[in-house]
């Protein structure tokens, strides 16, 4: 490493220390949405194998988390592999599942957070399966910061998964298709999300420049506050996520008011 680079890097640490001091914890999303993208494009700008980018996207998760845990964050959710995930190539996707494994094994070894997992479990493989329910029973009593692994996650395919249990939740109840239709909201289809008795989303982050949802969240992020970052996932600094927490605590929300 070269003076510029090490100059450089002093420089970055003195900025993002200057940024962390002056940050108001009172305005902290006390949840935060990450859209973990550009792993394959980081790769292969820097000369790299795809799945050498979803590993170092995997190492960057831990090091995330332990800024989260400096704040005031009370929920993160972490977009793994969503359900357009699996139109890709098997020779991709075997090595990915089994980086998405270790990476829901070591975090609930780490024994600072409480995993819990979003997504449609059937779809997946039986060794990944097995990695999130016991990553769920091993962190159930940690009091920490609730990570939600989005696994086999879709936004249409939570809501559909959400009628569907709502419906056979009133069937079991005995209740009528005319009852549960003058009774039906928004709070009643909320209780059976993936995150039901968790806060909704104040931010959502996206990497690597793309600004758009994917289908994240589409219920819960109604109010929420984007930030999209140019850097790619497993390029993202401290610096970056405190800017981020500078941007959010500068905006005013109104909720349509």
């Amino acid at each position: 490493m070269n003076l510029r680079d090490n100059l450089r890097r002093l420089l970055l640490r003195v900025y993002a220390r200057r940024v962390e001091v002056h940050l108001d914890h009172d305005q902290v999303p006390k949840h935060i949405g990450v859209i973990m993208d550009g792993n394959r494009r980081w790769a292969k700008a820097a000369g790299s194998t795809t799945a050498q980018g979803h590993r170092a996207g995997a190492d960057k998760i831990e090091e995330f988390l332990g800024w989260c845990s400096e704040t005031d964050v009370e929920v993160v959710t972490l977009w793994l592999l969503s359900t357009d995930n699996f139109d890709r190539p098997q020779e991709e996707l075997g090595p990915l599942f089994g980086i998405i494994e270790n990476v829901v094994r070591t975090l609930a070894a780490d024994g600072r957070w409480r995993v819990h997992h979003v997504g449609t479990a059937d779809i997946l493989p039986s060794h990944v399966q097995t990695a999130l329910k016991e990553a769920e029973q091993s962190t159930a009593h940690v009091d920490g910061i609730v990570v939600n692994v989005a696994i086999g996650y879709g936004g249409r395919q939570e809501i559909a998964d959400a009628v569907r249990s709502m419906l056979l939740d009133h069937a079991d109840k005995g209740t009528s298709m005319e009852q549960l239709a003058e009774s039906v909201d928004v709070d009643m289809i909320g209780k059976h999300l993936y995150t039901s008795d968790q806060p909704d989303p104040d931010l959502v982050i996206r990497t690597s420049g793309e600004q758009r949802l994917s289908g994240f969240m589409l219920w819960q992020t109604a109010h929420s506050e984007y930030y999209f970052c140019e850097v790619f996932w497993p390029a993202f600094r401290k610096v970056d996520f405190l800017r981020a927490l500078r941007d959010y605590a500068a905006r005013h929300r109104r909720y349509g008011g």
